[in-house]
């Protein structure tokens, strides 16, 4: 196969629309598995979030001519099988809503990196529209990293501490007897 700069382009469109329809179907599974009723909500908004994402990577596709399916991204099969491991070891709580913000964190800063490199490629090759696109994304990868950050220092955290459970509200916002 000719090496080339639009070859290149493709096969990392084609890994990260891999990697965000991989993704989708975890956010629901991870979803189901946090006891936070935040982090549940945080994990289901964000699925919406990656449907629109995968739309706007079929967009790029065809504005760029280029066919999506592809191989697996087995970057992204390895974070969701260590996200798997995490539902299945830990008992529901707050120690396992940290565990999965942890996963959920791994899993934007791989797609912060793919989305940052295309977006620096459609601006190399020219392309405002598709950098425009995967700019519009980028930003949203990382508000979302920014979003699970603040949950987990902000509630989840402080809870799997105390040893707290993330359903018991009778237990939050009360100071240690310490």
């Amino acid at each position: 196969m000719a090496e080339d700069f639009k070859s290149l382009m493709t096969e990392m469109l084609q890994d990260t629309y891999s990697a965000e329809t991989q993704a989708l179907d975890a956010l629901t599974d991870m979803a189901e598995a946090a006891s936070t009723p935040s982090l549940r909500s945080a994990f289901e908004h964000h699925r919406s979030e990656t449907e629109r994402q995968i739309e706007r990577l079929e967009k790029l596709a065809k504005m760029a001519g280029v066919e999506l399916e592809g191989e697996e991204c087995e970057a992204m099969e390895g974070l969701i099988s260590e996200a798997e491991e995490i539902m299945d070891e830990h008992e529901e709580g707050p120690v396992r809503d940290a565990a999965l913000i942890g996963m959920a964190q791994k899993i934007e800063h791989y797609e912060i990196a793919a989305y940052g490199t295309l977006a620096s490629m459609a601006r190399a090759a020219g392309m405002t529209e598709a950098a425009q696109l995967l700019g519009e994304t980028l930003a949203e990868e990382k508000a979302t990293d920014e979003k699970l950050t603040m949950l987990a220092e902000r509630e989840v955290n402080p809870m799997a501490m105390q040893g707290m459970a993330a359903n018991d509200p009778t237990k939050r916002n009360k100071g240690s007897a310490a």
